[in-house]
């Protein structure tokens, strides 16, 4: 069975801040996508997602599955290496959060690091892909907060693992089979501060391809939008002879 799909990305710096420290890249000939959002104060966290963007946008793939993702993997290890020098060099703490998916054929895997994420939507049902890698997190996956008390936790936002803090980087990754009428989102949190899974589920799930980001970021917007966001939506259908190619609209 083939799969064609779709992909549309938009970002923007939210109603409070000047400056948009999140970036994005998208490769849609090779089923490729990252959102990565910077840490460390206006021009420092723009470098450092842009470092993972740049690092993203420019790796060769494989052609063998198991051997294109691990090199998006080995991508994100030197965007930290990068930017974990830069750091040093300029004498500050910088770093971003990183979430990418690679969609080849039937199959998918979605690689990680920090609080941005990575849902799937699929037969009416939203299924967190990734983990946020924050203090909170933590302490919900060590039973020391239930996750009903986590919700604005003070330290909510407090990351327990970015790329560029520390001279490597452990990096995260699920794969599993696609299906036709899946929808995947990568997005920052300043998606999520604002937007519930229920509401992301609804919109994923009855928007057009078109409508979708448009939809969450204007949503985000409405509710005060106090950091940037950047969604991309990725929708998978099967594939017809006439129309095996993957469409993008990409939006600034």
């Amino acid at each position: 069975m083939g799969l064609r799909f779709d992909c549309d990305a938009l970002t923007h710096e939210g109603r409070v801040r000047t400056n948009n420290e999140d970036a994005y890249a998208v490769r849609p000939s090779d089923g490729l996508f990252v959102v990565a959002d910077g840490m460390g104060g206006h021009e420092n966290g723009e470098w450092a997602s842009a470092a993972i963007a740049e690092a993203i946008r420019t790796v060769a793939l494989p052609d063998a599955f198991d051997t294109a993702w691990s090199a998006v993997g080995d991508a994100i290890h030197a965007a930290n290496a990068t930017v974990w020098a830069e750091a040093q060099e300029r004498g500050l703490q910088m770093g971003s959060t990183c979430v990418a998916l690679l969609v080849r054929g039937t199959r998918f895997a979605t690689l990680w690091v920090g609080d941005s994420r990575c849902y799937l939507a699929r037969g009416g049902q939203l299924y967190r892909l990734t983990s946020d890698h924050t203090q909170v997190q933590e302490m919900i996956d060590r039973g020391m907060l239930t996750p009903e008390a986590a919700v604005g936790h003070p330290m909510g936002h407090v990351l327990a693992r970015a790329v560029g803090v520390q001279p490597t980087v452990e990096v995260d990754v699920v794969s599993d089979e696609i299906e036709p009428g899946d929808v995947f989102l990568l997005c920052s949190d300043g998606l999520t501060a604002r937007v519930k899974d229920d509401e992301i589920n609804r919109i994923l799930s009855t928007r057009d391809a078109d409508d979708r980001v448009r939809d969450l970021v204007e949503l985000t917007l409405a509710r005060g939008a106090p950091d940037n966001v950047t969604v991309i939506a990725v929708g998978a259908a099967a594939a017809t002879a006439a129309f095996q190619t993957l469409h993008a609209t990409v939006q600034p």
